[in-house]
């Protein structure tokens, strides 16, 4: 009999890659979706990527904010991979509306999954469970955590480490083995127009949005490469007890932009580098501006060793990940040509 893989929240821009790699490894895939009619969707995004001797896709119903459908969703599954959080660019003004829903959800996942004898679970986290902003310049690691009482951590970072550190604390003595993946900001590639908050910033920059671009670097990582260490934690016993950094390195805003603007020079692509006054100016109008405003003149030091050493992974360089994703957003109008 094939085993079975739930997977939360198969709607998202890495959960729809999570699907393939774990489909063509021969699982059978359930995936919870807040609403069964985006089960087509999913399934139209994910079928032309599939191979021969691919495993069968299935849906179920199931909100992080309610308990209802959990315990059917993890009937007869050898594991859980528990993709599904928000990640807006904006922070919202009340912070509790990311937190909450990140933690219970998390929680309400681990305790369906206890319940049902589910013993193995991989987590989707973020590397801003990781990084520590009162080591800046710092080159940090798996042992390294967010401090959420930091003057300035976002809301966001903040939802993802309460949620990861409730992760770790819950499944403490239960017998569940959790393994964590903690992406940088994901580019690469989409499965379909559902993509997400991290291509919209590669998509702002396409459009000339703006006139300047913010002076700071975040970690990249090529989706398609996320969801390879999502099927290597599920398929590797050893990883289990571990937290592993999906990050290529840092590639700073103008950087980006002048990678894109190198790839498409008739495109009106802002280069020059936003003086912080005017950020902070900007940030009283534009909650995104707002948002990256602890992070200027940071370029963030993320070690990747553990899932080079431990996995076998070879990166996608930051670069080609972004012209990937510029790519397809070209190609698929989502930018005019």
């Amino acid at each position: 009999m094939t085993d079975t893989i739930l997977l939360t929240g198969i709607s998202g821009f890495i959960a729809k890659h999570v699907a393939v790699k774990l489909l063509n490894a021969g699982y059978d895939v359930r995936g919870t979706v807040r609403r069964l009619d985006r089960a087509k969707e999913v399934q139209s995004a994910v079928a032309p990527h599939l191979t021969a001797g691919a495993g069968a896709l299935s849906f179920v119903q199931a909100d992080l904010e309610s308990d209802a459908g959990w315990a059917d969703a993890m009937v007869g599954v050898v594991a859980v991979v528990h993709t599904a959080s928000p990640f807006p660019i904006a922070q919202p003004k009340d912070e509790q509306k990311l937190i909450r829903p990140a933690v219970e959800g998390t929680l309400r996942v681990l305790k369906a999954a206890q319940s049902a004898g589910v013993g193995r679970v991989v987590l989707t986290s973020s590397v801003v469970a990781v990084v520590n902003d009162a080591k800046p310049g710092v080159l940090q690691d798996e042992s390294d955590w967010c401090d959420v009482s930091f003057p300035g951590t976002t809301a966001y970072s903040k939802s993802k480490t309460l949620a990861e550190r409730a992760a770790w604390e819950f499944v403490s003595g239960t017998g569940i083995a959790l393994t964590t993946i903690n992406p940088g900001l994901v580019l690469g590639p989409p499965l379909d127009i559902h993509y997400g908050s991290s291509m919209q910033i590669v998509e702002r920059l396409l459009k000339g949005r703006d006139p300047m671009v913010p002076d700071f670097g975040p970690p990249v990582v090529d989706v398609r490469d996320v969801a390879e260490m999502h099927l290597r934690a599920v398929q590797r016993p050893d990883t289990a007890g571990k937290r592993f950094i999906a990050v290529a390195g840092p590639l700073p805003f103008p950087e980006m932009a002048r990678a894109l603007k190198a790839a498409y020079p008739v495109r009106r692509i802002a280069t020059r580098i936003a003086p912080t006054f005017v950020l902070r100016l900007l940030a009283v109008f534009d909650p995104v501006v707002r948002a990256i405003l602890p992070k200027l003149g940071q370029v963030d030091r993320l070690a990747n060793q553990r899932a080079v050493q431990e996995m076998g992974m070879e990166f996608i360089a930051p670069e080609e990940a972004l012209l990937a994703s510029a790519d397809w957003l070209i190609t698929h109008g989502r930018v005019k040509a």
